[in-house]
């Protein structure tokens, strides 16, 4: 394989969404799609004009950017977003549902390719633990798991939340821990941003501990997390 194409491997152009909130792996996000540039990504992700129905998201850094035209409008680590399902409503606004897959590096922005902005990326992958990391790995992972249930039995009711499963690998667990816990968008985009996968489960439980302590000591509950299977619920708007 020559250098061109290893940086082929590593590298590709996507369409990308700009939003106020930072999309983990392995969560869904639902999206109520009105502006025309939005309807326009919706309808190239149906049709297959763009491949693999695939786009990236990408938290904006400040509020009051109105317009997203530059690399440093947004931060630089995102997460693709898989179509899972869409509908179209008769106005031609549309609601969908999508998944995060893999993480990416904003390296270029070009506002001119489509009617939608479109990013080039490298794609950013996870450190590897080191041998000998099973038992280190399985301590951080029961720490955050139960720093999960104490956030959980603090802010919702039973059966409105579930934990993952058993087998889930440590690489995957502390974003689905996150996944559906109201943490702030800072404190979401780095977990997103961090590459091992040790260190981001010993943030997650430090992060969901100090919810839950928020939680207790305020006497107050956040309201409960989305019924993301249904398309109805709109949890963002664009």
């Amino acid at each position: 394989m020559t250098d061109a194409e290893r940086t082929g491997a590593r590298q590709a152009t996507i369409p990308l969404f700009p939003l106020q909130t930072v999309l983990l792996p392995g969560a869904a996000l639902p999206l109520h799609l009105f502006e025309p540039r939005y309807r326009q990504l919706a309808v190239d992700l149906r049709t297959g004009l763009v491949p693999e129905r695939r786009f990236g998201i990408v938290a904006i850094k400040d509020a009051a950017v109105r317009e997203v035209e530059l690399v440093e409008h947004v931060h630089e680590i995102g997460c693709t977003a898989l179509l899972e399902e869409s509908e179209r409503l008769p106005d031609g606004r549309f609601d969908i549902l999508t998944m995060g897959e893999r993480r990416f590096r904003l390296l270029e922005i070009d506002a001119t390719r489509a009617p939608y902005l479109v990013g080039k990326v490298e794609w950013v992958e996870d450190d590897m633990p080191p041998p000998g990391a099973a038992e280190a790995t399985a301590r951080l992972a029961g720490a955050a798991r139960a720093a999960y249930r104490r956030y959980c039995e603090s802010a919702w009711d039973s059966g409105t939340w579930t934990t993952p499963a058993p087998e889930t690998r440590a690489v995957d667990l502390a974003y689905l821990l996150a996944a559906d816990c109201l943490l702030p968008l800072a404190d979401r985009q780095r977990l997103l941003e961090e590459t091992h996968p040790l260190r981001r489960l010993r943030m997650v439980g430090k992060l969901l501990s100090r919810e839950a302590g928020f939680l207790a000591a305020l006497h107050a509950v956040p309201a409960p997390p989305a019924q993301l299977p249904h398309l109805n619920t709109r949890a963002c708007l664009n």
